[in-house]
């Protein structure tokens, strides 16, 4: 089954980072975390993706063209012009990099990428967002429903600290709980061949009309997972995703 990562966009509320590459770029320990997505779907066995180009796409294509050799210990023979490639390793990857367009919506570049996929079931998930979702079970939530289409349903890391109160004395401080209230959209999505037909070309996004409609005729159900998720928005939040990856044990790290 392929997975789709939508790459594309400017991520403009990161400009500090995105000024010179795409957002799925952007580092988390050392990796970009667009690596660290895949990561996640290929522990759970799928490691056939396609990514939609946008924004420097061509820096997504540069970083997966050279990946073998990133990952590899060389000896170079610089008058021989040649390598010699000492404890090679490369992920069982199959990356398709296709240009979806620098100014498309998330809906038009899914539309794009409608001949890569074909008439089966595919997943797609943002470019920019980590959780320790058993992928698996989403699948099997997903063919339990026989909808056109799943979303992972999170709940949003709270902004401010929370205290528990017992007759006005605060019994308990929590600096910035990792859960807040409410669902949202957490990506990781499972979708059905027919939701091409929700989507009418570049300009459509795809959280709203297709959304929208799917959820109108009952055919969009929601996973629920109130475990960790953590998209990457801001410098903050690249920083608490660096803090969490130095920690002992980062909470999407579900590879070994």
């Amino acid at each position: 089954m392929k997975v789709v990562i939508l790459a594309g966009g400017l991520g403009t509320r990161l400009s500090e980072e995105t000024e010179v590459k795409p957002k799925p770029m952007v580092e988390v320990g050392g990796r970009p975390i667009i690596w660290h997505i895949m990561k996640i779907y290929s522990h759970y066995g799928f490691n056939e993706f396609i990514v939609c180009l946008g924004y420097k796409g061509y820096v997504i294509k540069e970083f997966f063209a050279n990946y073998f050799l990133h990952q590899s210990d060389l000896t170079i023979d610089l008058q021989a012009n040649g390598f010699e490639v000492h404890n090679n390793y490369a992920e069982p990857w199959r990356v398709a990099l296709i240009n979806t367009g620098d100014k498309t919506m998330t809906g038009g570049r899914v539309r794009r990428i409608q001949s890569y996929v074909g008439d089966e079931t595919f997943m797609l998930t943002y470019g920019d967002g980590v959780a320790n979702v058993d992928i698996n079970t989403v699948l099997a939530f997903h063919r339990e429903h026989g909808k056109h289409a799943t979303v992972t349903a999170v709940r949003p890391p709270s902004r401010f600290g929370g205290m528990s109160i017992e007759e006005n004395i605060v019994t308990n401080f929590i600096e910035k709980p990792q859960i807040g209230e409410g669902w949202i959209n957490g990506g990781f999505f499972v979708f059905e061949p027919q939701v091409f037909d929700y989507i009418r070309g570049d300009e459509t996004l795809l959280e709203r009309e297709p959304m929208e409609k799917l959820s109108a005729e009952g055919q969009l159900v929601a996973y629920k997972h109130d475990r960790f998720w953590q998209c990457m928005d801001t410098l903050r939040d690249v920083q608490l995703l660096n803090d969490l990856w130095i920690g002992e044990s980062p909470p999407w790290k579900v590879w070994s």
